[in-house]
């Protein structure tokens, strides 16, 4: 499981990043921003990342979060880089991002109530 812990904390790491940078941005001024779209993808890509290495049990335990999806965009935006939408990007990192934010904090804190438990019972 501590494995699984520290990819769960890249996603939430990179997730929070992704927030950061998109503070105060609109969608338009993004699209023309080279450099802030270049930091998001390089961060969605660290989460497809980190959820593919994920074990396929920790994922079937917690199939209410897409891995498959998480880890084909992080295909696509690797091998298909200059066929990029960057209107689904905009979509993924200020909607779906969030949400996965939220979903990974939720499994953090089930995971870290579980791990104190255990402590507890020795």
């Amino acid at each position: 499981m501590r494995r699984e812990l520290l990819y769960l904390k890249d996603i939430v790491e990179a997730a929070k990043a992704i927030q950061t940078f998109l503070d105060n941005v609109a969608r338009d001024n993004f699209l023309e921003n080279d450099l802030l779209g270049s930091a998001v993808l390089q961060k969605l890509m660290v989460i497809g990342e980190a959820a593919a290495r994920l074990s396929n049990d920790f994922r079937n335990q917690h199939s209410e979060i897409d891995w498959p999806d998480i880890v084909a965009f992080r295909n696509i935006a690797v091998h298909a880089y200059f066929s990029i939408d960057w209107q689904i990007v905009w979509i993924t990192a200020t909607l779906d991002v969030p949400a996965l934010k939220r979903d990974v904090l939720t499994i953090l804190v089930g995971e870290d109530e579980l791990l104190q438990s255990d402590e507890d019972a020795q």
